[in-house]
């Protein structure tokens, strides 16, 4: 594809396993974030603090903002984002827990199999 029928828009996906050692870290963090948040409606306030005191994985998305990840690069502009978290069971020497498919697949063609 040459660079004038390049799309300018990249997905950019990121899986993350986090592993929580401090859960009321999290959430007294998540509830801060809220309360220095001026603009947020009362009602949507009480929301909030309601779900991220209920579920440490809605804290933790609550903290996590995609646009820090690349509001630093240059050149590059968030188009659109979604995010979302949920507690997972983790084994690291499962298979299960090994890279994404589609990561393996492109691994295999660029080595010349498959």
């Amino acid at each position: 594809m040459s660079t004038g029928e390049t799309s300018r828009f990249v997905r950019l996906r990121v899986e993350l396993v986090l592993e929580l050692d401090d859960t009321d870290a999290v959430t007294k963090a998540a509830l801060r974030r809220i309360a220095d948040e001026p603009e947020l409606p009362d009602d949507e306030r009480a929301h909030a603090e309601g779900a991220v005191t209920e579920d440490t994985a809605e804290a933790l998305a609550y903290l996590v903002d995609p646009f820090d990840l690349v509001s630093e690069v240059p050149g590059v502009e968030l188009a659109q984002a979604s995010w979302s978290c949920e507690p997972v069971e983790y084994d690291p020497d499962s298979p299960d827990w090994d890279l994404d498919e589609d990561d393996v697949r492109e691994d295999d063609e660029e080595d010349g199999v498959g």
